[in-house]
C-alpha cells in the first residue's frame, strides 16, 4: 500500500538549501513556500559563519518575521552589525521587539532604540513604560484602526492601505472623531457588505476591551472567556493604544501558569536555566529556612511519641502513608482554592461554601481510603507479619481512623490558609504551597501517633 502521509522534513530540506550555495533569487524562490517557524529552526542548525552569509540574502523584513519565531533571537542578532539590526527590529511587531530588547542589557537597549525609526521607537517606549504585571506590557500596536463615519468603500480602502504595515486584520477597530474607542468590525462582515450599507450597522459597540494598567492576573480570565482573535487595550481617556492577540493570550496564560507553579514550589519567581547559583539560592533559601524550623517542630512531635514507637514499632511502618495522603489532599484543596480565588468578586458566603465543600470531599475520600486501609493493612499484618487477627485489625483500624481525620483536617487547612493569605493581600500561591505541606505533616503525625497512644495503648492495651 502506498504511503500517503510522511513525516515532514522541512527543516532538513531548508538546511540543505541554505548550504547549497544558491543565488539570492533562487534561494528566495526555493524557501518561499516554507513557514517562517521552520526557517527559524533551520537557521539555528547552521554555524554562525553560514548564517552571516545568508542574512544579507534574506533582507530585513523577512529576517524580522523569522526571528519572531526564535526562542533566543537576541543571540542571533549579535551576529549582525547594529545598523542592520535596527532595520530588522523596525520591521518586527512591537511586542516581539520588546521581547527581544528585554533580553539585552540597558546599554544595548538604548543604542538600538536610537537607531529605530520614530514610529517603531515610540511604540516600543510605550510598551516598555508599563510594569511587567500590567496588560499594557503584553500588547502589540499591530492593528487596523478606522474612523466610524467612513463609507464601506472608504473603510475597505483604509483596510487595504493599513494592511501593508499591520497584518492583524481579522478584526478592524473603530474610533470616533475624538479618537475615542467606539467598537469593532469583523473582517468577514466588512468584506461581504454591500457598498450602500451603513458602516454603523457593522460595528459592534459592545465589543470587549481592557485598560492598559489592568493587572494581568486580574483580567486574563475575562480575556479568555471572550475567545476573540484580539481585544483592544485602552488608555484612561478611552483611546485605543494597542491590542492583545490570541497568541499574546496563550503566552500570558503560559507565563501565569509557570509563575503559579513556581510559587506553589515556594519560589518567588520562575528560574531560568542560565540563572546563577546565587540567584537561584536567593529565591529558594528563605522558604527553606522557614520550613526547616517547621520540620524541626514535626520531628519534635514524633519525639514526644517515641514511647508509642518503642512499644508498638509496627505503627511506624504506616507513618508515610498518613503523611503522603494528608499532603496530597491538602495540595488538591490548595489548587482548587487558588483557582477559585482568581475571581475577585467572590463573596464571603461563596468562600464559606468552598470550605464546606472541600471538607465534605475530604470526609468522603477519607471514609473510602480509611476503609481500604482497615481491610488491606489488617490483612497485611495477619498474612505477612503473622500477628493475631485482633491485634492486626486494631492497628489497621487506628490507621484508617487517623487517615480519615488527617484528610479532613488537611482539606480544611488547604482551603483556609490560601483564603487567609488572600485576605491579608499576600499571594496565596507563594505563601501556601510548602507551608500547607509542612502543616499537614504536623497534623498527620499528631493525629496518627496520638490515636495510637490513646486507642492502642491506653484503651485496648495492646502492650
Amino acid at each position: 500500500m502506498k504511503e500517503i502521509l510522511k513525516e515532514p522534513t522541512y527543516v532538513e530540506e531548508l538546511v540543505a538549501l541554505f548550504q547549497g550555495g544558491l543565488s539570492k533569487e533562487l534561494l528566495l524562490e526555493k524557501i518561499s513556500g516554507y513557514h517562517a517557524h521552520d526557517i527559524a529552526e533551520a537557521l539555528g542548525l547552521l554555524s554562525p559563519t553560514e548564517r552571516q552569509a545568508i542574512y544579507p540574502l534574506l533582507g530585513d523584513a523577512f529576517i524580522s518575521e523569522i526571528f519572531s519565531y526564535m526562542e533566543e533571537p537576541h543571540l542571533y542578532l549579535a551576529e549582525i552589525n547594529p545598523e542592520t539590526v535596527a532595520g530588522i527590529l523596525s520591521h518586527m511587531d512591537s511586542d516581539d521587539l520588546v521581547d527581544v530588547l528585554e533580553k539585552l542589557d540597558e546599554e544595548a537597549q538604548k543604542k538600538i532604540l536610537t537607531l529605530l525609526d520614530q514610529e517603531a521607537g515610540a511604540d516600543v517606549k510605550l510598551i516598555l513604560s508599563y510594569a511587567e504585571d500590567e496588560i499594557g506590557s503584553k500588547m502589540t500596536t499591530n492593528f487596523i484602526l478606522i474612523k466610524k463615519n467612513l463609507t464601506i468603500r472608504q473603510a475597505m480602502h483604509e483596510l487595504v492601505y493599513q494592511a501593508g504595515e499591520n497584518d492583524n486584520i481579522s478584526t478592524i477597530y473603530v474610533e470616533d472623531d475624538n479618537e475615542t474607542y467606539y467598537g469593532a468590525i469583523d473582517l468577514k462582515d466588512l468584506i461581504i457588505a454591500r457598498a450602500d450599507t451603513e458602516l454603523e450597522t457593522l460595528i459592534s459597540t459592545s465589543y470587549p476591551f481592557v485598560s492598559d494598567h489592568e493587572i494581568i492576573c486580574e483580567c486574563i480570565e475575562k480575556i479568555k472567556e471572550y475567545a476573540e482573535d484580539s481585544i483592544p487595550v485602552l488608555s484612561k481617556s478611552g483611546k485605543i493604544l494597542g491590542v492583545i492577540t490570541s497568541q499574546d493570550i496563550v503566552e500570558v496564560v503560559d507565563d501565569e501558569l509557570g509563575e503559579d507553579y513556581a510559587r506553589l514550589a515556594g519560589l518567588i519567581a520562575e528560574e531560568d536555566i542560565r540563572e546563577s547559583t546565587a540567584a537561584s539560592m536567593k529565591k529558594r533559601l528563605p522558604w527553606l529556612i522557614i520550613l526547616f524550623f517547621l520540620g524541626m517542630a514535626v520531628s519534635s512531635v514524633v519525639g514526644i511519641f517515641e514511647t508509642v514507637v518503642a512499644v508498638l514499632p509496627i505503627v511506624i511502618c504506616f507513618q508515610s502513608l498518613i503523611l503522603d495522603m494528608a499532603g496530597n489532599v491538602g495540595t488538591q484543596s490548595l489548587a482548587v482554592t487558588i483557582r477559585v480565588l482568581m475571581d475577585e468578586n467572590l463573596t464571603a458566603t461563596q468562600k464559606i461554601g468552598l470550605v464546606a465543600k472541600e471538607v465534605r470531599i475530604g470526609l468522603a475520600n477519607g471514609l473510602c481510603l480509611g476503609l481500604l486501609a482497615f481491610a488491606f493493612i489488617g490483612m497485611y499484618i495477619v498474612l505477612l507479619k503473622h500477628n493475631p487477627w485482633t491485634f492486626a485489625f486494631l492497628i489497621s483500624g487506628c490507621v484508617g481512623v487517623a487517615l480519615l481525620i488527617a484528610m479532613v483536617i488537611s482539606s480544611l487547612v488547604g482551603t483556609l490558609i490560601p483564603i487567609f493569605f488572600h485576605k491579608i493581600k499576600i499571594d496565596p500561591a507563594i505563601a501556601s504551597g510548602p507551608l500547607i505541606t509542612t502543616i499537614n505533616d504536623l497534623v498527620a503525625v499528631i493525629t496518627y501517633y496520638g490515636l495510637a497512644w490513646l486507642l492502642l495503648i491506653q484503651i485496648f492495651r495492646l502492650v
